[in-house]
């Protein structure tokens, strides 16, 4: 089952800020502990197990899967005949919702998630809500039209005007579109992830 309680307390149990926004950065900044009645002066010494366990809840938090569709992934990395690992993390971010994300069209994983799922965006001119779609290199994704007139991208946009979108993708605001033109590289996996300790936690 995908966590539903309060987001504060996943990012205090894994001690970063999973989520990409600010509220939660500052609630780390006051709260840093690990979260329960009292709190926590330091977290416990951790077992080879509990810092493998700490790293796959970690991931699969950042991108808000169920323990069914993150094994899922691992699987299909590890069939891959690239390298286990670094496959994983490619499939994660070749997702519609962190694409959308990654090009700058939605402040978190969590609202490009949800712009996905209420069918905010097309794949190649199809109406899509499907936020695990994998995208190809050549795919073109574009905000549909009754949505481009909506007030929350051009505050989005304003917002990520310094952003650098990653090489792989191509992202043209005005034109509401992102291309995907390549496959995502070690460089740009998410760097809050350590894999190796999840490849280990699956290989067991």
């Amino acid at each position: 089952m995908r966590y539903t309680g309060p987001k504060a307390r996943q990012c205090r149990r894994e001690g970063v800020n999973l989520f990409g926004s600010a509220k939660y950065q500052k609630i780390l900044g006051r709260a840093p502990n690990i979260p329960g009645m009292h709190g926590a002066k330091r977290m416990p010494k951790q077992t080879e197990f509990g810092k493998q366990l700490r790293e796959k809840q970690k991931a699969k938090r950042m991108f808000a899967l169920s323990e069914k569709q993150f094994r899922n992934y691992f699987q299909k990395a590890d069939n891959s005949k690239a390298v286990t690992g670094d496959k994983l993390l490619e499939l994660l971010e070749r997702r519609l919702d962190n694409v959308i994300y990654r090009a700058g069209f939605a402040m978190t994983r969590m609202q490009a998630r949800q712009f996905a799922s209420h069918g905010l965006f097309m794949v190649n001119g199809r109406r899509v809500d499907v936020p695990s779609i994998e995208v190809r290199p050549g795919d073109v994704i574009e905000v549909r039209d009754r949505s481009k007139k909506s007030p929350v991208f051009p505050a989005i946009f304003d917002e990520n005007t310094h952003y650098e979108v990653p090489d792989w993708l191509k992202a043209d605001p005005k034109k509401f579109t992102i291309e995907v033109v390549g496959l995502p590289e070690p460089k740009h996996f998410e760097q809050l992830i350590n894999v190796q300790p999840i490849v280990e936690f699956y290989s067991r």
